[in-house]
């Protein structure tokens, strides 16, 4: 592709395990976008994939098919918090056993409230694998207003995507190897060195991080990177994956060579400069997933009505 030319960027927002929602979208971003500059494109796909929706499995088929689909595309697909917990289930994160147990003390009294998982294979596992298959002790949501899907992460729709029933050890072996490859390759972060996006009417080269939730603020960003790169599980919460204030803003350092911060992982659609939170769905049946595509800033939504364009 000539220079004149920049490489189209697509970033998807969380799916949560809704089939039919990635199928719009997806048709709509292949319609609205110039067909040699999608066929090229760089698709990051921001993470969170299950839980919520009634279509996991079918989710994960649709995302792992498409490098054989698309042989010229780039795919991304980057760890989400809820997927992290399903690959702790199924024993995929790096780390040992010993880490992982030091780990559940510091979250100890929500225990009983979450209903850890303590089927077999418990002994082994990080925290968030426990939390993700437990059986929560209260129904609602409070801050949501939803109720609970089984667990404090809602993972009792990916459960029965697999044909399981929720909290069983079963899922260990109904998961397809492809699946488990998949997950447990996921990235943490991505970076890309020049990216364009349009601002007034120009073009502005930037750098670009692709993570989850975001970067936290106050630390060091090439630690952090650094980090999510090893994915390090010493810790039993990663934040980047997992946070939620602490990770809004883009951290004050990476504001001196301008770079474009893309997450989603908020249930919010949030656009301001060079920061973009690309979420709008929160894994509610009622709402849609969004996508950005870069440098025009055009946002694609699975509900957008594309037939009379």
């Amino acid at each position: 592709m000539s220079n004149s030319r920049p490489r189209t960027v697509i970033c998807v927002g969380d799916i949560h395990g809704y089939i039919t929602k990635l199928q719009n979208l997806w048709s709509n971003l292949e319609t609205l976008t110039d067909p040699a500059d999608f066929s090229n494109a760089l698709v990051i796909f921001l993470g969170d994939y299950c839980d919520r929706g009634p279509d996991t499995k079918k989710v994960m088929d649709f995302l792992i098919g498409l490098p054989a689909k698309y042989p010229n595309q780039s795919h991304v697909f980057l760890s989400g918090n809820h997927d992290l917990a399903f690959g702790a289930f199924l024993g995929l994160l790096p780390g040992n056993a010993e880490s992982f147990r030091e780990g559940w003390k510091e979250y100890e009294a929500n225990k009983e409230r979450e209903g850890w998982y303590e089927g077999d294979g418990y002994e082994e596992m990080y925290l968030q694998g426990r939390r993700w298959a437990g059986k929560i002790t209260v129904k609602v949501n409070v801050a949501k207003g939803t109720d609970y899907l089984g667990s404090i992460y809602d993972a009792g729709p990916t459960f029965e995507s697999y044909g399981v029933e929720h909290g069983s050890s079963d899922l260990r072996k109904a998961v397809p190897e492809s699946h488990r490859e998949f997950l447990a390759n996921m990235a943490w972060v991505h970076e890309e060195e020049d990216v364009c996006i349009e601002n007034e009417g120009q073009l502005k080269h930037c750098r670009l991080i692709a993570v989850h939730a975001g970067l936290e603020k106050g630390k060091d960003v090439q630690e952090q990177l650094k980090l999510l790169k090893a994915k390090d599980t010493l810790v039993p919460k990663i934040e980047p994956l997992s946070g939620r204030k602490n990770v809004w803003n883009i951290p004050q350092e990476l504001t001196e060579k301008p770079t474009v911060v893309v997450s989603g992982h908020h249930g919010k659609l949030h656009i301001e400069g060079l920061r973009l939170i690309i979420d709008e769905g929160g894994g509610l049946p009622d709402k849609p997933i969004a996508a950005i595509i870069l440098p025009s800033m055009k946002l694609v939504r699975d509900t957008d009505d594309i037939s009379s364009k």
